[in-house]
């Protein structure tokens, strides 16, 4: 929670500290007084059995008192929050407020699109910097939670269920995020990245992945072919404007994204050929299946996949 970037991420970050110093105090108190029990009332040799005392109403206004005290500091600050998180995110459900990203979540990735150009990407959402950002949440199977503790709190994606959440990144970088809900066998490895650019370095961006990658020549060119005859056209798209994902992520500018497997693997030629020779390997229990390739068909493949920029 350290480091905010976002007045969203900096509410999460001053509510988690705010519990955590409450909840240390206590800690500390509690163990003090256990403590301060242990020596200055135990039992020495020779000592008649102490008198049972069966009620105390000083000290049981006490420790009722004292924790609703408590509770009412940490709602003093969190109704506030709370508040900024959920302002005008209302409006969102009856489309006055157009989303400017769409997040969906699958076992074990995420899909990402631009309604504003119908692109589509995955496992990286990219964003101008320095402006509040509508995000709708959608979950393709199970429940998700999308979370970003730099930049907001965690919102839930559940499937048959629009949420929504505000996403802002007063800095440029790239923010890392993951799934906070327990989603099945891969959850660990359900990551996320936000890249915050300037506004003009995402309009190209943006403009880049809307448009179908360049034409592949010579090794790419016989990866495209091995594409096409090997079925991973059925389960990945390489139109960049796709309406509806396949059973996997889109994969139009596939070589243009930091990491591949959802955060397991960085984006490089050699993490690329390993994923093709063995998904399973890597990433046990997901959705892609072992195709066997030969050697030939792994350099080609791979060199067809980082060539789509």
């Amino acid at each position: 929670m350290s480091d905010p970037q976002s007045p969203l991420g900096l509410d999460s970050s001053n509510l988690f500290h705010v519990a955590l110093i409450i909840s240390t105090l206590i800690v500390l108190g509690v163990g003090g007084v256990v403590l301060y029990s242990i020596f200055r009332f135990r039992g020495r040799p020779g000592e008649e059995a102490p008198q049972q005392d069966f009620g105390n109403r000083r000290l049981e206004i006490a420790w009722t008192v004292a924790p609703a005290l408590l509770l009412a500091i940490i709602t003093f600050f969190t109704i506030p929050a709370l508040a900024r998180i959920e302002v005008d995110t209302s409006r969102a459900a009856d489309g006055s407020e157009p989303a400017f990203v769409h997040v969906i979540g699958h076992q074990w990735w995420w899909e990402v699109r631009y309604p504003q150009t119908g692109a589509a990407t995955a496992n990286e959402i990219h964003i101008p910097t320095g402006q509040r950002l509508l995000v709708q949440l959608d979950s393709n199977d199970v429940v998700h939670d999308l979370w970003v503790p730099q930049l907001t709190p965690k919102e839930d994606l559940n499937p048959g269920n629009t949420n929504w959440m505000w996403l802002q990144a007063d800095k440029p970088g790239t923010y890392l995020g993951a799934c906070a809900e327990y989603c099945g066998t891969q959850h660990a490895w359900m990551l996320i990245r936000v890249v915050a650019q300037p506004q003009a370095e995402f309009n190209t961006w943006l403009q880049q992945i809307s448009a179908p990658a360049a034409a592949a020549t010579g090794d790419a060119a016989r990866g495209a072919q091995v594409f096409q005859q090997r079925t991973c056209v059925s389960c990945h798209s390489l139109d960049p404007r796709v309406s509806n994902a396949l059973a996997g992520p889109n994969l139009a500018h596939f070589g243009s994204r930091q990491i591949l497997g959802s955060g397991v693997l960085t984006n490089t030629p050699a993490n690329v050929r390993t994923w093709l020779q063995n998904p399973q390997a890597v990433k046990p229990g997901n959705h892609m299946p072992n195709l066997r390739l030969s050697d030939q068909e792994l350099n080609d493949l791979t060199a067809y996949m980082e060539s789509l920029k």
